[in-house]
């Protein structure tokens, strides 16, 4: 009776193949569902650090426009576009410093390389034009062009 209670308790301790299988296949399963959402939410968070900026730097250069008349450097100050600025994951600027007589602007906010937001370009004029281009090497799930509005959510132009 010994040897069968002792063959019992050995059958019961421990895990079978097929057991650790369907395991490793549901972890598997989860993994391929939850990085890919965990990376846009993180990609979300970072986005609003580019929109923020470019609000930002915009209303200082209305102030700008305000005191100067112009958006250009004048009377020995420079454009606040002059100087790029870095808002988290996005380096925020002017591609061109607006030249006399100064009346319009273009400011980007460009995803820093090796970074989640590489390949992310939002953008906004000084008529309030917001542009969204996000190319490789950024998510597949992002990549679009929005001329109407900045890209906040995978797929979504606002």
């Amino acid at each position: 009776m010994s040897i069968a209670k002792s063959t019992a308790y050995r059958r019961a301790s421990g895990f079978s193949l097929i057991e650790l299988v369907v395991t490793m296949a549901i972890v598997g399963i989860l993994t391929a569902i939850a990085l890919p959402n965990y990376k846009n939410y993180v990609i979300r968070g970072q986005v609003t650090n580019a929109t923020t900026g470019l609000s930002a730097v915009a209303a200082n250069m209305e102030r700008y426009f305000q005191d100067n008349r112009t958006y250009a450097p004048a009377n020995g100050f420079p454009s606040p576009c002059a100087a790029g600025a870095t808002y988290g994951n996005f380096t925020v600027s002017c591609p061109t410093v607006p030249a006399a007589p100064g009346t319009t602007f273009t400011l980007q906010a460009v995803g820093i390389a090796n970074t989640n937001t590489a390949g992310f370009t939002y953008s906004i004029n000084e008529l309030g034009t917001k542009t969204t281009t996000v190319v490789a090497p950024a998510p597949t799930s992002w990549r679009m062009t929005c001329a109407t509005g900045w890209e906040t959510k995978p797929g979504e132009c606002l």
